[in-house]
């Protein structure tokens, strides 16, 4: 089992700490209602000695900290595609950080632009423009949910565009790439994981590719286990 140690990211970001201004809006007493009081402030009235009574509403000033759209679209895809591979984030605003957790992130001097994601290996991503689907996958390497085998083929001659052709036209087929030395062609094949067993595949080689009158001989590998980096 790994260590779940290897599956975190941390992500950090940088917010905008800004004075808002909330009011308070007026609070009225309800005229014969003994007994209620409403304290604002160091002000305070009992409805049942101050009938009609109203507060002006305060002014109270509170520091909130921003995080702009564009950080917190990194932060949403992140997490999305962290519980989608497996892995656990765990975001830190270094602006609300305290002086503890400053001094471990030490490692962010230097930085110009945020956010930044480390991975469990070390490897960062840094800036918004860094954070795209692609790159955080790369970083997040999972298992594969289809199931992929490896190809040789041997030809023997012919029109090289009509068994490209022949080829691509199989949908199992996802790459091809022409060879030099003893086999002519190597292809990437994808099945589905509820269908794709070794058998099943040698049978699609065997009755599809086997079948073509070009090829002459054929070397298939089947992986009992795959990790991807790229999107799924």
């Amino acid at each position: 089992m790994a260590d779940p140690k290897s599956r975190e990211l941390v992500l950090y970001v940088q917010s905008r700490r800004a004075i808002t201004s909330f009011y308070r809006p007026p609070i009225s007493t309800a005229e014969g209602a003994p007994g209620v009081s409403v304290n604002v402030g160091a002000a305070s009235i009992t409805g049942g000695e101050t009938r009609g009574a109203t507060l002006e509403g305060g002014i109270a000033d509170q520091p909130i900290h921003f995080l702009s759209d564009d950080q917190a679209r990194c932060v949403a895809l992140t997490e999305e595609l962290a519980a989608r591979r497996g892995y656990q984030v765990s975001v830190t605003d270094i602006e609300k950080a305290g002086r503890i957790e400053r001094l471990v992130a030490e490692h962010l001097r230097g930085v110009q632009t945020f956010p930044v994601l480390i991975a469990p290996s070390g490897r960062r991503l840094e800036g918004v423009d860094a954070f795209t689907e692609e790159r955080l996958c790369e970083i997040m390497p999972t298992d594969m949910k289809s199931i992929r085998a490896f190809t040789y083929l041997k030809i023997k001659g012919g029109d090289f565009d009509r068994i490209r052709d022949q080829l691509v036209s199989f949908p199992e087929i996802k790459e091809l790439h022409f060879l030099t030395g003893d086999w002519d062609i190597f292809i990437v094949l994808e099945f589905a994981a509820s269908d794709a067993r070794k058998r099943h595949v040698l049978d699609f080689v065997t009755a599809k590719i086997r079948g073509l009158p070009e090829i002459i001989d054929t070397s298939t590998l089947v992986p009992e286990y795959s990790l991807t980096k790229f999107p799924q």
